[in-house]
């Protein structure tokens, strides 16, 4: 299980990290072509949940790394998986329903996740 755990939590790291980074720090005009959404979302929360992304990324790895504060590591995935929940949510909202293929395998991985991290602590 510990294996599983790491494999898993590298995967949804690497990618919200990038992910997380590129709203923390990009203009509306460059992340409209891949986050249609952010069209009609203030900059300031766009970057909100950058920033709680790159959070999330560093919470799924580093409290178990170093032994302190564990339970962060089950908090970041449940995080997630109600990021991707609302990522749903705001696609079906705008007529997107094509679009959530990513949102789901998102949300199932970060339940593995969750799953995961109350099985290894």
């Amino acid at each position: 299980m510990t294996i599983a755990y790491w494999i898993v939590a590298a995967l949804l790291a690497v990618f919200y990290a990038y992910a997380g980074g590129k709203k923390a720090v990009q203009s509306k005009e460059r992340l409209e072509p891949m986050m249609g959404w952010v069209d009609r979302t203030p900059m300031a929360l766009v970057r909100v949940i950058g920033v709680c992304e790159l959070l999330g990324a560093a919470g799924l790895v580093l409290p178990p790394a170093t032994g302190i504060a564990t339970w962060l590591a089950l908090a970041a995935s449940a995080g997630f998986v109600l990021v991707q929940a609302g990522g749903i949510a705001v696609h079906l909202a705008r007529g997107e329903g094509r679009l959530i293929g990513l949102n789901v395998v998102l949300l199932a991985i970060a339940a593995c996740e969750v799953w995961l991290s109350t099985i290894w602590w």
